[in-house]
């Protein structure tokens, strides 16, 4: 079962229906009972860190998802806040993270030449590939559709995946084991985020 974790943000439809298009099926749950079932999870996330983490609180998926992420090493994908909800912390709340990654989530401080930069960081970049892994394979001249005000920095270089630049090199997408995590929304980016999804459930 691929599960979808539902915690109340988030484009949980989009990512459904662009598993469905490529041929898998999945469920948007909270259930705890189908979050234990899963082969796969996927995190995903629009909002706040704190508020991300208060929710994950308040329906007690937190000790399930650390059962399964782990202790059973189940292959899980964070989308944009569900990637930062993986690190230790973020400069936007006080909580502490899931601590999955050592990794921690900060906000884009430009310096004076560069004021006139927009924050969210939004529309299409490219990415950079750091390392081998099956989760960018076979995607030519990759490019992917970002909106967010904070980005991830991993204190261990092994972790990092891709990374993509906006006034400063930030961290795009991380791999730790089975702990997988984009800051883009594969969602929203066509047939780059479709391969990508599909590599992630070819896992």
């Amino acid at each position: 079962m691929i599960v979808i974790v539902d915690y109340h943000t988030g484009n949980l439809g989009s990512i459904k229906n662009m598993l469905k298009k490529i041929g898998f099926n999945s469920v948007i749950s909270s259930s705890v009972e189908e979050i234990e079932n899963a082969k796969k999870l996927i995190l995903p996330g629009v909002g706040a860190f704190d508020s991300g983490m208060e929710k994950l609180h308040s329906l007690n998926l937190i000790p399930i998802l650390n059962k399964k992420v782990l202790e059973e090493k189940v292959p899980i994908l964070g989308v944009c806040l569900g990637m930062q909800l993986m690190t230790k912390r973020s400069e936007e709340g006080k909580m502490q993270g899931l601590e999955w990654v050592d990794a921690e989530t900060l906000r884009f401080n430009f310096p004076k030449e560069e004021k006139n930069l927009k924050i969210p960081n939004m529309g299409w970049k490219n990415i950079q590939v750091k390392k081998n892994e099956r989760l960018l394979a076979g995607i030519e001249n990759p490019r992917f559709y970002f909106v967010h005000s904070y980005y991830v920095k991993c204190d261990n270089d092994e972790d990092v995946l891709s990374t993509s630049s906006y006034s400063i090199e930030f961290v795009s997408a991380f791999s730790h084991q089975n702990i997988l995590g984009v800051q883009f929304h594969p969602e929203k980016s066509h047939k780059y985020g479709m391969k990508l999804l599909q590599n992630f459930m070819e896992l």
